[in-house]
């Protein structure tokens, strides 16, 4: 098993938190996630402190695009000289600056507040230089695991499934408590992720937010 380093950064205003992954792999390092901007000096010291140098960094891969997962990849991109990797259905959220972009219509505050309080500046916009979806491999970033299609968070949203059988869910699962996400943009879509993974063998959670947890502590809270 590779090893995982799981780094907590703050979200602003006591808003809780995020979860970034360091895996290290065959010659270097994969980062899931990279938190919100605002904490990227942070990120930048854990990953320095792991030994994740300018160089090792292989490939930043993010399970979708809201600013609290992406808001330090454009700069730890260039820094580290790292590709990054995401579902093409999320790409106009990095690239617009705009978490909406592909979500169904919100109520025009929220349009309107979120953007002040998680402000996605044009310095943190992007383009991922790779496009992932379902079944891809990662052996040729040096990681035995393929990418999942989870929709319901975000059209988007992706998760991890490595070869001993654990997921790296984004935020499509809460580990605050083992369950879906309470913000949800399509039910529907959301119904048929869970429905997918009942489907595979599923160890440890790692989920965006909140604790590791059991797919089977997950299970007996969802048949609730």
């Amino acid at each position: 098993m590779k090893e995982i380093k799981t780094i907590r950064l703050s979200l602003p205003y006591k808003l809780g938190s995020v979860n970034c992954y360091l895996v290290q792999v065959t010659d270097g390092y994969i980062l899931i996630d990279t938190g919100h901007s605002s904490t990227r000096a942070k990120l930048e010291k854990e990953l320095e402190n792991a030994g994740c140098l300018p160089g090792s960094l292989k490939l930043i891969l993010l399970t979708h695009g809201d600013f609290d997962h992406t808001g330090g990849a454009a700069y730890l991109s260039k820094k580290f000289r790292a590709r990054i990797a995401m579902h093409l259905d999320d790409a106009g959220m990095v690239e617009r600056g705009d978490i909406f972009y592909n979500r169904k219509r919100r109520n025009i505050m929220i349009k309107i507040i979120v953007p002040l309080f998680f402000g996605f500046g044009k310095s943190q916009r992007f383009r991922a230089n790779l496009f992932v979806d379902e079944g891809d491999d990662l052996i040729t970033s040096g990681w035995k695991a393929k990418v999942i299609h989870l929709p319901g968070h975000s059209k988007g949203s992706i998760g991890i499934i490595t070869a001993d059988n654990d997921l790296f869910c984004g935020d499509l699962l809460t580990g605050d408590k083992p369950a879906l996400n309470t913000i949800i943009d399509d039910s529907l879509a959301a119904d048929a992720s869970i429905e997918k993974l009942r489907n595979l063998r599923i160890g440890t959670i790692y989920p965006g937010h909140g604790n590791l947890f059991l797919w089977e502590e997950f299970l007996r809270y969802y048949r609730k």
